[in-house]
């Protein structure tokens, strides 16, 4: 299994602020996905002249913006093993996201550390 990408995710209800800041911090927006799941989630994908990633997800209704670390994979059910063997549980139980261009899950350790596991499909 590849990691092919690894970067954080701040999940909040206030999401144009929050983009409004990495803006100022010389982040651009890259790409926009909508209603995320069928569910009123969207997401902001920010990248800076280096290089460097920020998402920003867009979800109503959260009392506190929450960090998270999205990872992109080439193979998802290696990663998904990989990390159910070291503790870590899908939020959805045994569901996936799965879209036209991505599977994802969001996996949480015992200790809190959050996941979200994605597969781009091409």
């Amino acid at each position: 299994m590849k990691i092919t990408s690894f970067n954080p995710i701040v999940a909040t209800s206030h999401c144009e602020e929050v983009v409004k800041v990495f803006e100022e911090l010389g982040f651009e927006r890259k790409h926009f996905q909508e209603n995320i799941d069928d569910k009123d989630m969207n997401a902001v994908d920010m990248k800076n002249e280096d290089g460097f990633r920020v998402d920003v997800g867009d979800i109503k209704g959260m009392q506190q913006d929450m960090t998270l670390i999205r990872m992109n994979v080439d193979d998802f059910d290696e990663a998904y093993r990989i990390l159910t063997e070291h503790g870590f549980k899908n939020n959805r139980g045994d569901k996936t996201i799965d879209s036209n261009s991505s599977k994802s899950a969001t996996m949480i350790s015992p200790t809190g550390l959050t996941i979200s596991l994605v597969k781009h499909i091409k």
